[in-house]
Order: C-alpha cells, then sequence, then structure tokens
C-alpha cells in the first residue's frame, strides 16, 4: 500500500471513466505533479511533490503509537489564484480488500457496524477492467457523526489483514472507495469536495491549506484497528476528571424543569454517595419555555432566586462538583437577537434557520465578547466547575462568508472549535462535556477538546447497552457518559441492566433518586461499587469479545456479551434481550473471579464479571 494525496485546481480536466460527478480524483491536476523527495510508503516522513505551476503539495505522515497521523499541506508558489476543488487528507493506493466495515449512525442509534463485501456494494470490477466503481459516502454539515461515523475499515479475508482509518473532520467530510482493475482499491478522504460539500478555496500566492488529519492503522482483526486508533486519540482531559468519576445529571429527574428546590434534594440524596459532579441540564433560563429562550442565557430566578451561585455552592458543601448546561452556539426564537441579523450565520444573505434555531457566527468577535461573557465570565462567578455543552441542529451544507458556502462552513465550525480552547484556556481545570443531540459530534477533533461525551440521547431504551458497546470502537471509553436512569418502580433486574450498562464506558446516573427504597438504593451502590473496580479496564483495556446478535435497536433481541482486557484482568458485561439465553463468557482454567455483579437470570437482565487470569 502506497500513501499520497491528491488535489483538483478548478479548470482542469475531470476524470473519466463514467466518474465525473461521483469523484474528483484522477483529475488533470495531479497528472504534472513529480515527487520531489520522501517517500510514498507506509512509513513517517513527508512526500514531497510540484508541478510546473508553482503548487507544491506535502504529505506528512507521523507516527503515533501503533497507528500513524498523515495529513496534506498545499503551498501556492505561483504568480496566480488557484481554486481548489478538492484537496484529500490522504489517498492510499493498493489497497487489497473484499469486505468493507463502516459505522452508521442516526439520533439515539449510534455507532451500528455495517458490513459489506465488495460484490455486495457492486464494487466488482468490470469484464474489461474499465469503468470506475465508486463508493463515496460522508456527512455534509456541522454535525459530522449523522448517518456515518467519519471511519472506513477494508478487510482482506484470504490473509485476515484488516485496514482502518479515521478522519478528524469536524464539519463536512468524505470518504471513496475506488476500484476499476481487478488488482486493489484505493481509498481517499478528506473534507467534502465541490461536489459533496460545496467546498472551493480560493489559495493567492504564497498561501497556503493543510487538510484535516487522518489517522491510519493495520492490525489482525477489527479489535485491532479500533483499539489502535482510539488509542491513538489524545483527548483534553481536564485535571479534575481523570479519574473515571461518577456522575449525576439531573436532566431525567426534572425533564428541564429544575429548581433550586429539586436540585437541593437531588443534593441532599446523594450527599456522601461517591458521586463527584452533579450537572444542571436545560431549563435554568429564560421562562417555562425554555426551549424558546436559547441565546440570552438569563438566569430564571423564579427557579433559581438570586442566580445560580446559591445552588452551585449547595452542591460544592455536599462534596460535589456543580455543572451546567449550555447550547452556546444556537439562539431560539425568543432571544433578543433573533432577528437581528448583524451576528447570525447566514445563506442567500438571510439568517439560517433550521427548525426553530437560529446559528451565532462563530467568526464574529462580537459573538465571541457575547458569548465570553455569557457563559465564561458566568461559569467564573457562579463557581461552576463542569459544562456540558449541547447543539441541537446543523448548519447544513454550508453558509455565507467564504468564496464557497462549504469553506465558509469549514470556518464557522473552526470557530466554534476555538471556543471550546477558549474555555480551557480561562477556565483551566474546568471539565467539559461533548453533546450534539447525543452524539452526532463524537468525532476525534470534537472528542480531543473535551472530557467527556454524552454517548446518545437514548435515556431510557434497551438499547442502550448495544450504543454503548459499539461506541467503544471509536471514542476512548472514559470519555463515553453512559446514561443510567434509574425510577422507583425500577425491579432489581432493571437496575442491573441500567447499572451494566456503564460499565462499557462513564456511568452518569440521572432518575427519581430520592424514591429509590433502601433495597433499591444497595442495588445501585453495589453497581457504583463494581463500576470502581473494574473502572481502570473500562479505561485503559482493549475490548477482545464483542458478540451480538441484535440488528434492531428499536426491539433488541438475542444477547450481547463484551469482554475487555487489561493487565491481566478482565470485565466482561453480559445483557440479554427478548429471546435471549444465558450465557458466560469461556473462563480459562486457573482464572479468578475477584466480582461479579447482576445475574443475568431472564430476557432484560445483566451480569457481569471481573475476573484475574
Amino acid at each position: 500500500m502506497l500513501i499520497r494525496t491528491e488535489i483538483k485546481a478548478a479548470g482542469d480536466r475531470y476524470n473519466g471513466s463514467y466518474s465525473c460527478g461521483l469523484t474528483m480524483l484522477g483529475s488533470g491536476t495531479m497528472e504534472a505533479f513529480r515527487l520531489k523527495e520522501g517517500s510514498e510508503e507506509w512509513e513517517e516522513g513527508t512526500a514531497v511533490y510540484e508541478d510546473d505551476r508553482g503548487l507544491v503539495l506535502k504529505v506528512i505522515k507521523t507516527q503515533d503509537g501503533d497507528a500513524l497521523r498523515v495529513k496534506t499541506t498545499v503551498n501556492n508558489n505561483s504568480s496566480h489564484e488557484v481554486d481548489l476543488e478538492l484537496i484529500t487528507s490522504f489517498v492510499i493506493s493498493g489497497v487489497k480488500a473484499d469486505r468493507i466495515h463502516r459505522l452508521q449512525s442516526f439520533w439515539s442509534a449510534e455507532g451500528k457496524l455495517r458490513t459489506e463485501t465488495l460484490d455486495e456494494m457492486h464494487m466488482e470490477p468490470s469484464w474489461a477492467n474499465y469503468g470506475l466503481r465508486i463508493e463515496k459516502f460522508g456527512n455534509p454539515g456541522s454535525m459530522p457523526v449523522r448517518k456515518y461515523f467519519p471511519f472506513l475499515a477494508t478487510e482482506d479475508s484470504s490473509t485476515g489483514e484488516f485496514l482502518g482509518i479515521e478522519l478528524y473532520a469536524p464539519s463536512t467530510w468524505q470518504m471513496e472507495i475506488l476500484c476499476e482493475k481487478e488488482a486493489a482499491l484505493t481509498i481517499a478522504g478528506g473534507i467534502g469536495d465541490r461536489d459533496f460539500g460545496h467546498w472551493m478555496k480560493t489559495l493567492a500566492p504564497g498561501e497556503s491549506f493543510t487538510s484535516p488529519e487522518a489517522v491510519l492503522a493495520r492490525g489482525g482483526s477489527l479489535y485491532d484497528i479500533f483499539d489502535k486508533l482510539v488509542k491513538a486519540q489524545h483527548p483534553a482531559i481536564s485535571p479534575a476528571d481523570n479519574d473515571m468519576a461518577i456522575l449525576y445529571n439531573e436532566y431525567c429527574t426534572t425533564w428541564g424543569n429544575p429548581t433550586f428546590e429539586n436540585v437541593r434534594k437531588c443534593c441532599d440524596k446523594l450527599e456522601g454517595k461517591g458521586i463527584k459532579f452533579l450537572v444542571i441540564d436545560s431549563g435554568w433560563y429564560g421562562d417555562d419555555t425554555w426551549y424558546e429562550c436559547l441565546g440570552d442565557w438569563e438566569v430564571n430566578e423564579e427557579r433559581f432566586p438570586g442566580g445560580m451561585k446559591a445552588i452551585a455552592d449547595y452542591i460544592r458543601s455536599k462534596g460535589m462538583i456543580p455543572g451546567i448546561w449550555f447550547e452556546l452556539e444556537t439562539l431560539a426564537s425568543r432571544c433578543r437577537y433573533y432577528n437581528d441579523p448583524d451576528h447570525l450565520v447566514k445563506k442567500d444573505g438571510l439568517p439560517l434557520q433550521v427548525g426553530g434555531r437560529r446559528f451565532w457566527d462563530m467568526e464574529d468577535p462580537w459573538v465571541t465578547d457575547y458569548l465570553t461573557d455569557k457563559v465564561i465570565k458566568f461559569l467564573k462567578d457562579s463557581g461552576f466547575g463542569y459544562i456540558k455543552i449541547d447543539y441541537n441542529d446543523t448548519l447544513g451544507m454550508g453558509c455565507d462568508g467564504a468564496e464557497s458556502i462549504g469553506e465558509s462552513l469549514r470556518r464557522k465550525v473552526a470557530a466554534s472549535q476555538e471556543f471550546y480552547r477558549k474555555i480551557r484556556r480561562e477556565i483551566p481545570d474546568i471539565v467539559i462535556e461533548n453533546c450534539a443531540s447525543g452524539g452526532h459530534r463524537l468525532e476525534a477533533s470534537w472528542m480531543e477538546l473535551v472530557s467527556q461525551a454524552s454517548f446518545s440521547d437514548a435515556h431510557e431504551t434497551p438499547a442502550i447497552p448495544l450504543i454503548a458497546a459499539n461506541l467503544q470502537r471509536v471514542i476512548k471509553p472514559e470519555q463515553n457518559q453512559i446514561w443510567c436512569v434509574l425510577r422507583g418502580d425500577d425491579s432489581k433486574e432493571r437496575l442491573e441492566y441500567s447499572l451494566a450498562a456503564t460499565f462499557l464506558g462513564r456511568m452518569c446516573l440521572s432518575g427519581e433518586i430520592y424514591e429509590l427504597t433502601d433495597e433499591q438504593w444497595a442495588v445501585v451502590e453495589e453497581g457504583m461499587s463494581f463500576y470502581n473496580k473494574c473502572s481502570g479496564i473500562i479505561k485503559n483495556g482493549k475490548t477482545i469479545v464483542h458478540r451480538y446478535e441484535n440488528t434492531t435497536y428499536l426491539k433488541p433481541h438475542g444477547q450481547q456479551l463484551v469482554i475487555r482486557e487489561w493487565q491481566g484482568k478482565r470485565l466482561a458485561v453480559l445483557h440479554r434481550f427478548e429471546d435471549s439465553e444465558k450465557i458466560e463468557p469461556e473462563f480459562p482454567e486457573g482464572v479468578k473471579i475477584l466480582a461479579e455483579f447482576g445475574s443475568g437470570d431472564s430476557d432484560f437482565s445483566a451480569k457481569a464479571w471481573l475476573y484475574e487470569l
């Protein structure tokens, strides 16, 4: 396999082979480039290409553990402007494979593995080895995990070799699989191009542009490549959040109606229970129609008399770090600036509206100053140590403001990410949670800016264990915050089912905690104790078994067994769904069971084992 890159300049010829409109690869732009220095081999280093008009391409490859980081830089050393229609982060040629693995994702149904043979994808070469077969997929907009994760894996079943690719692309991205001849595939990926993402970039003489990064890994199984790609992520974990601590979020308790009194009630119940963070979710601002009041961020003083500092202080008095929810990039219809277009994202000259939301122009210095006051100063003045940042719709294909709507979108999202960095610069210990209607921003460049992420908006569905396990493939489990909603009428089996799902990531409790009986609390505390015992494996381990039969999230059936290993210990988590069987891990001879939780004796029950080899 060789690693190279491609660009496409406006005015140059497109490829033939019936591919125009489906791909921009193989264009006339690349015919003029020659390799000046470096190598296209799979190795650390920089390959430099030049053409006669003064364009210079650099493919920068950096080893990162068992993975290889790749990005492309283009420099315009000519005397004329150049309009780019395509820049790839990588192009890998000579890929031998007969299966393709992707991860699909929709709201509350994140991370579903999709595996197809090339035949099933209609990608076999023609009888004459002519005519490009092309599979191009990705996502347009400011929610990069929607329909697909920016991930692709290839498998050669004859050799057992796998190739995995993860794009660090916070907005519109694409990946391409090309087949023309029988020998091998070409795989490419990067920013969504002019065809796919309405992206063009004008480079003036002397200017340069760098693609998003891609991370590549090779291995002998899907488990190998998932583990290598995830371990190559380097998130900005807060110093206050490096211990896999348990948190409580009151959203599924008050459902958007928090008050000083009901949050105080939660604090009193949780005192001394081993909870580190207590997060107040949406509804603390505006009035009873808080979902129409996004953007002003004025405290609802009927709910919180005197402001939020009093409740933050109360949470701290009970031994927990207070957290609070914002959706800082958007504004809704009752915000005072909703009909003031000066500081809003526009499309075709008009404010871009999606559903009931409009969007701040995050490149606008006025907006940065406004949000610095409304968000950062608020966090400091009130004493919050945790912020949950939500984002509940997408900018779509693009917006006004640059040479193309796709380039403007890229810049707006880059400015949003810079505001995350500003929060961390001004409050270094702050814990930031990434939430975009749950999982729509579970993408590597977003995940590297935060401590934790909402794994999904699947609050109480039976699919929670499926989603939680699937997400171990693409984000660090230590960041994978999984809801465990507790209800006063929950049976012991239901409590165990919900708690055991959090053993696949970070435990996040919610629900009617003050209505639980002593017997129910005993089950919860047993689950918390088990979680703490296995937190090192969750954080540092490698998933070596992920077995399930289910194909539906809505009405799951069968059972799921996930086993994770670290330093001679294993954590096994079994969840049973409808029409299931009780199964156990294949314990090696001489194994020592260190702890167990749950029974797994019926449908919709669970059991977990912690054992030493």
